[in-house]
């Protein structure tokens, strides 16, 4: 009995010793002890030169009117077609203008009608006045008929207004080209029921001819009228011409979203065609002469509408909130103008993971430390 007891007693204290010095680590005080910094992936901000931008666009004329008949009816005849050219004056499309000849012809017999009244109402007039001036009659009645003769004056009036009118109308079922130029859209045919005003044709006057192109939401600021371009034409892509934006849409298209802009050719103009293919090349530079840099996406976050980005002291390695302000943001970058430099770090990716003050460790997109020379946090 005294040898078993002498045997498992060591093995008991062993059991103890070693629990206790479990709950003794386990239990010891944290104090003393320093959260290690986390990492964060910081870049530099770069600078956002000088780009030169390609925008395809198409040859239009500088005057585009809309051509439309000044009264409603059915398209009796189409004369033209979209390519053709025409001549000022020449007839384009003519409504069937039955009604309007017979609307005409009533206005033409009401005139006859209040002709023949005035002539009557005249013959008695002067037949009166000489009878008033032999005192055979009163005044009264040389009135009275003064008074006819001066309505039938007026319905006269009345009645060639309403002539001509009717004329008029009747003239406007024939649609004539405004000036020389190319059809360029049609959107009547034979047969169908135009209400007055409704667009008929498009032409592309003779005269001056332009580039449109369709400018991003994102590039529109860049751009600013009287700018200097450079156009070349698909079919001379070795005669460059010089122009420049004449012309900026301050409201997108629907649905595409993109601002439409004309550039017009300088000096000289090519001899071109409404139609053909062109493209635009476009120096932008700094958003309105002011110094920018760029910065990835993900470098930018907000609060409500105020965007910023996190920039790192050197000195302690803690960040600090810093406003920006975005104007431009492309596929991968955003445009910024700040009090930030080219020489600063800026924290580039989990931004809403990070606070004001808040110590990190920097490193690279490699999660390679970065050392920043002079700095007393080297060691972190």
């Amino acid at each position: 009995m005294h040898r078993f007891h002498l045997r498992r007693f060591p093995l008991q204290v062993a059991t103890t010793l070693l629990a206790a010095l479990a709950l003794s680590a386990c239990s010891a005080p944290e104090t003393g002890q320093v959260k290690p910094p986390r990492p964060a992936i910081v870049v530099h901000p770069e600078m956002a030169g000088e780009q030169l931008a390609v925008y395809p666009g198409e040859v239009r004329a500088r005057h585009e009117p809309a051509l439309a008949f000044r009264v409603g009816g059915a398209v009796a005849r189409r004369l033209v077609e979209a390519g053709d050219r025409v001549k000022q004056g020449q007839p384009l499309a003519e409504l069937d203008a039955e009604d309007l000849q017979l609307q005409r012809n009533a206005a033409r017999a009401q005139l006859e009608a209040a002709e023949t009244e005035n002539r009557n109402a005249a013959n008695e007039l002067a037949r009166y006045r000489e009878l008033l001036g032999r005192k055979l009659i009163g005044e009264s009645q040389f009135d009275t008929v003064k008074t006819r003769h001066d309505g039938s004056v007026a319905q006269l009036e009345r009645a060639r207004a309403q002539w001509k009118v009717a004329s008029n109308q009747a003239d406007y079922a024939i649609l004539k080209a405004p000036r020389d130029g190319v059809i360029a859209r049609r959107m009547v045919d034979a047969g169908q029921v135009v209400n007055a005003g409704q667009t008929a044709f498009v032409l592309a006057a003779d005269g001056e001819r332009e580039v449109r192109i369709d400018l991003p939401e994102q590039d529109v600021s860049r751009f600013t009228i009287g700018q200097p371009v450079k156009i070349e034409l698909w079919s001379r892509p070795s005669e460059p011409f010089s122009g420049q934006v004449r012309e900026i849409s301050p409201a997108a298209e629907a649905g595409l979203r993109t601002f439409e802009a004309r550039v017009a050719f300088d000096n000289a103009e090519p001899d071109v065609q409404p139609g053909q293919s062109a493209r635009v090349f476009a120096r932008t530079g700094t958003h309105h002469g002011t110094s920018s840099l760029q910065l990835p996406m993900a470098a930018i976050t907000a609060d409500g509408e105020h965007a910023h980005v996190w920039k790192l002291n050197p000195d302690d390695f803690t960040l600090q909130k810093t406003s920006v302000q975005v104007v431009r943001f492309g596929e991968k970058t955003a445009e910024i103008v700040s009090e930030l430099t080219p020489q600063d770090w800026v924290v580039a990716a989990g931004t809403q993971l990070v606070g004001e003050g808040q110590r990190v460790r920097p490193v690279d997109r490699h999660n390679r430390p970065i050392e920043l020379e002079g700095s007393v946090a080297q060691g972190f």
